[in-house]
């Protein structure tokens, strides 16, 4: 199917070649044998008219004799201006006498082509010098008649009747030359076709080679060869859908790339969600059932009961992690900007959780952000609560005001004292369900809320960094813009 469609493509494109050079050489053919016709045509008819008139005029008198049709005795006398007439031998001519009852052709004088000349031609040849084109019998002739002798008057009152003289010229050498030339024609349009067909080829195969090629490369393609690319050169058009093509193929393996990477990471998030959501359902089951069982002391019911309202405490604290992770991926999650000054917002999120005498704040007060305060909080919650369970104290937080690439903007820092984050787990520290020690799934937290907590500063424009100190710990940096550029 593929080599039909190409053989296709191929016939349409030397078909269109061979077209354009056929009507071409057609065009060119009849202009040049309608210019050299007429110009041949007309250079033998103003040299016959010229000889004729000129002929005229050198062998005809005044003192000629008398011609009538009824005396013919100066015929020896008309021969001779025949014979004048009849130069190079390719003309014929004869001679009359036009009267009212009819016109008489002096019938002593031997004609060559025995063609008959039009009565109306004739008549007009009595008062101009008229020619006419003619064919008789297959063959094209010229004729040329005027008035060439028109004797005195007689007796002061009467005039004999002048004297008609016809050429008539064989056109078959020009006719010859314009067939040679025909024939001429014929043969340059036959070697400009096979011309036409040879380039026609030549285009062809230059332009369906690239055709190929992007074929081959789309087929790689859809076959999974995402890295597949058209080899590009020259400048044209076929050259730039090459590039086109490239730069198509470039996004839409990044693309696909990106979506199996977005695939991974679904089936491992999907993943640590069952396993996240398991460990509290598990405990919580079993702790219910012990409860349930009426064998159980009255001392375990009471060391069960906050067992379950803990672990409960954690499923929804994960489960509002979830949903809060769920949102910012899916691209639900809107701001609500409001001017809030940071001091207050700082100790509005430690107060609450019983953090404002155990962590030391350093910072301006009277410093007005942008920010939405609901996420703010959250940002800030989940970076002291991460310090206290994973440094030790003193947690501090230090915030500013600080330009990043010449934008106004706030810096916030949360740092402690504990051991700092190892070394192979700072590249993965945001990432989801991420914990220091994976082991310890049921004491340590959700795992979700450094990321929860990088989603949050990316939404406002931010960024979250962070790195360990060389005398210990871990310090977490936000910078967030200012103003009208939050």
């Amino acid at each position: 199917m593929r080599a039909a469609r190409s053989a296709g493509l191929r016939l349409r494109l030397i078909a269109g070649f061979v077209v354009v050079a056929l009507l071409s050489s057609l065009v060119a053919s009849c202009i040049a044998y309608y210019l050299v016709q007429r110009s041949t045509l007309d250079r033998t008819q103003a040299n016959v008219i010229g000889e004729f008139k000129n002929t005229i005029g050198r062998n005809v008198s005044d003192d000629m004799p008398e011609f009538s049709n009824y005396n013919f005795s100066s015929v020896d006398y008309l021969q001779q201006l025949k014979s004048a007439l009849s130069v190079q031998g390719r003309y014929d001519v004869k001679l009359a006498q036009v009267q009212q009852d009819g016109v008489y052709f002096f019938p002593d004088l031997d004609t060559r082509y025995g063609v008959d000349l039009p009565p109306d031609f004739v008549q007009m040849a009595r008062s101009n010098t008229v020619y006419r084109r003619i064919d008789h019998r297959g063959t094209p002739f010229l004729l040329v008649g005027a008035q060439v002798y028109a004797p005195p008057l007689q007796g002061g009152t009467w005039r004999p009747t002048p004297v008609m003289g016809f050429v008539i010229v064989s056109l078959a050498r020009e006719a010859g030359d314009l067939r040679t030339l025909t024939r001429v024609l014929a043969i340059g349009g036959v070697v400009t076709l096979a011309v036409a067909v040879v380039f026609a080829l030549f285009a062809a195969r230059g332009v369906l080679e690239p055709v190929r090629r992007l074929g081959r490369v789309a087929r790689a393609l859809g076959d999974g060869k995402l890295d597949t690319r058209v080899e590009v050169a020259g400048g044209d058009e076929l050259a730039d859908l090459a590039r086109t093509f490239n730069r198509t193929a470039g996004a839409l393996e990044d693309g696909i790339a990106e979506l199996r990477a977005m695939e991974a990471s679904s089936r491992r998030f999907v993943a640590d969600v069952s396993h996240e959501l398991r460990t509290p359902l598990t405990a919580i089951t079993a702790l219910a059932d012990t409860l349930a069982d009426k064998d159980v002391s009255a001392a375990d019911r009471e060391t069960a009961g906050p067992l379950v309202t803990e672990g409960v405490r954690r499923l929804r604290t994960l489960v509002e992690h979830l949903i809060e992770i769920s949102r910012l991926d899916s691209g639900t999650a809107a701001l609500v900007p409001d001017d809030i000054d940071v001091a207050g917002a700082v100790a509005a999120c430690l107060a609450p959780r019983g953090w404002a005498g155990r962590v030391e704040v350093e910072g301006p007060g009277g410093l007005m952000a942008r920010l939405d305060p609901r996420r703010f909080d959250v940002i800030l919650a989940n970076l002291v609560g991460n310090a206290f369970r994973h440094g030790a104290p003193p947690v501090v937080v230090r915030f500013g005001e600080e330009a990043g690439d010449g934008v106004p903007g706030l810096r916030l820092t949360v740092a402690d004292h504990g051991p700092g984050i190892p070394r192979w787990l700072l590249p993965l520290v945001f990432d989801r369900f991420v914990k220091q020690d994976r082991a310890r799934t049921s004491s340590e937290g959700s795992g979700l809320g450094l990321s929860i907590a990088r989603a949050n500063v990316e939404l406002h424009g931010g960024t979250l960094d962070v790195r360990n100190e060389s005398s210990g710990g871990a310090v977490f940096t936000v910078w967030l813009p200012l103003g009208e550029d939050a």
